[in-house]
């Protein structure tokens, strides 16, 4: 194939009009056609296994008369909304009128239980709850501790505080116009998934949408094309999930399979028989659980797939190298951050793949590798990559952020001058593709040499007894840190750990550098990992620290001096 990735790259303009509203792009446009608000936008299925579908049409009258609830309510420009409810399309219908009446919306997972919800809630100032019976028994708990919240908006469940989502839909009309936003007004508040500490809230402006897209289109092939169907399991309360999995379809007007319970593994390779699904979206993990099923003698004759995208971690080499023979589409890998979401990646059938890698700059971002003294690092070298605030032809870049929410003096430390800083150390090729290193707080120094903790972790992963890995400095005292390795083993290895710990740092050692052979292996049964599927490597930083605390001050109680081998 030829390599039209240079082209593509110089050739990108932003094209962003002063006036921009998500919602009106991604229903009211389409509904108020008489011709396409009879397409299918949702082909749903609910958890016992009922369909019904949605048409653009229902779907804006809907969300319509939920929005014109919301301003009777009250609820102003910019005033932060939260949606809490299961993958259904009622709660498409609710992010839309949240977007559409120009609030801000807060998409919360009904899964993070009391006490996240309601720091998530209480940071935010979130005047308004729209929920579904997920998070019903823990509403009651939150509302008293989050004195902002003035209205509770209730699907299928109801209680002396709750407005009926039935009844406000009842006495609603379907008219309405969405309250004119600029592109730069606020739109999306995500909190981070607290990969490096507490999760922090991102605050998104309406224009999010158009810098999302490129990735899209591209990590897609070229998306759209006539008769794709789309399909993510990506919770809707992450940057990839929102924004890729869910309003870039509606932005393109075409249709989306959604289920209410996640499908997974045997349930996922059921879901792509029973739809003609041309297009998915998918983390890690499902990739993972999509081929345990199949080897585990599923079949995945009858798929109709045409493009498969990876966002998260950076997807093995085994599942690259199996995905094109029985998913029958390559897999497109997609790096964003929440602040970012969607700025490097692969489109193979327009630049080559080259597996491992994060892939090559998406038309339309300006990225760099910046040194410790914020300068730019020499070809060849490694670095923290950076993206631009301008693309290379000066225009603003949408993807971008806007800040951190009531959080100035940390929006300006993640920026030198026209830089923002990601945190992930990355290394780039000669031509152009990207190198994932690890998080900036993740490398550190063992025995006098710079680890990076994810080509070791790439390297156990090739093994085949090891299904994840994680890798952290353990402190030895006066000695500073060694190589510490935790790995989910493979179920039916049969291997005795002792066994299996000298085979992988034989197996680390034949591949690698003498001195990245992890001098500790703990073997688990699952590893910390954000909603996305990224490794929370801070919480086993953590967990080493406590332990060598927790060890000195026994070995001190015994009257033996600290920091023993």
């Amino acid at each position: 194939m030829s390599d039209q990735h240079p082209v593509l790259y110089s050739s990108y303009r932003w094209l962003v009009p002063e006036q921009f509203n998500i919602a009106q792009v991604c229903l009211q446009r389409w509904s108020t056609n008489v011709a396409e608000g009879r397409r299918v936008a949702i082909h749903h299925e609910d958890a016992l296994g009922g369909r019904s579908d949605w048409t653009y049409l229902r779907l804006a009258e809907v969300s319509n008369r939920l929005a014109n609830g919301l301003l009777k309510m009250g609820v102003q420009k910019g005033d932060r909304v939260a949606v809490i409810m299961a993958p259904r399309p009622e709660a498409v219908a609710a992010v839309l009128a949240v977007l559409g009446v120009g609030a801000v919306l807060l998409p919360l997972s009904p899964q993070l239980g009391t006490d996240a919800l309601a720091l998530r809630l209480r940071d935010a100032g979130a005047r308004t709850i729209i929920a579904d019976p997920g998070a019903a028994p823990e509403l009651a708990f939150i509302m008293e501790k989050c004195p902002s919240v003035q209205q509770l908006v209730g699907l299928d469940f109801q209680n002396d505080y709750t407005l009926s989502w039935r009844s406000l839909q009842a006495r609603e009309s379907v008219e309405f116009r969405p309250v004119p936003t600029l592109a730069e007004d606020p739109a999306i508040l995500l909190y981070t998934a607290g990969t490096t500490g507490m999760p922090k809230g991102v605050l998104h402006a309406h224009r999010v949408l158009i810098g999302v897209l490129p990735a899209f289109v591209a990590t897609q092939n070229w998306y759209p094309l006539t008769g794709d169907l789309f399909w993510s399991p990506v919770d809707w309360t992450t940057a990839p999930g929102l924004l890729h999995g869910l309003l870039s379809v509606l932005y393109f007007g075409q249709p989306l399979v959604t289920t209410e319970l996640p499908a997974r593994g045997v349930d996922a390779v059921d879901l792509l028989k029973r739809h003609p699904i041309t297009n998915a979206l998918l983390l890690p993990n499902d990739l993972a659980l999509l081929h345990e099923a199949v080897e585990q003698g599923a079949s995945t004759q009858g798929f109709a797939l045409r493009a498969v995208c990876s966002a998260g971690d950076t997807l093995p080499a085994a599942l690259h190298e199996w995905a094109p023979a029985h998913l029958g589409a390559a897999i497109n890998e997609l790096y964003g951050l929440t602040e970012a979401p969607g700025i490097i990646g692969h489109s193979h059938e327009k630049w080559p793949l080259r597996p491992g890698s994060l892939g090559r700059p998406i038309p339309g971002h300006r990225i760099g590798l910046l040194d410790s003294q914020g300068r730019h690092a020499r070809p060849g070298s490694s670095g923290q990559l950076a993206l631009g605030r301008h693309d290379i032809h000066g225009f603003p870049d949408p993807c971008l952020f806007l800040s951190y929410w009531r959080n100035e003096t940390l929006t300006q430390a993640r920026f030198d001058n026209d830089w923002f800083l990601t945190g992930d150390m990355v290394s780039m090729d000669e031509d152009g593709y990207c190198w994932f290193m690890g998080r900036v707080d993740d490398v550190f120094r063992a025995g006098g040499y710079r680890i990076s903790p994810v080509e070791i972790e790439d390297c156990l992963k090739l093994h085949p007894g090891v299904k994840s890995a994680a890798v952290v400095p353990k402190p030895q005292g006066a000695k500073g840190h060694v190589i510490k390795a935790f790995v989910v083993p493979v179920q039916d290895s049969g291997q005795d750990p002792a066994a299996l710990q000298a085979a992988l740092q034989a197996h680390v050692r034949e591949r690698l550098a003498t001195w990245q052979t992890p001098r500790e292996i703990e073997f688990v049964d699952r590893l910390p990992v954000t909603a996305d599927g990224q490794i929370r490597r801070h919480v086993l930083r953590a967990r080493e620290q406590q332990r060598s605390m927790l060890a000195s001050a026994r070995a001190q109680a015994r009257g033996k001096p600290s920091g023993k081998a």
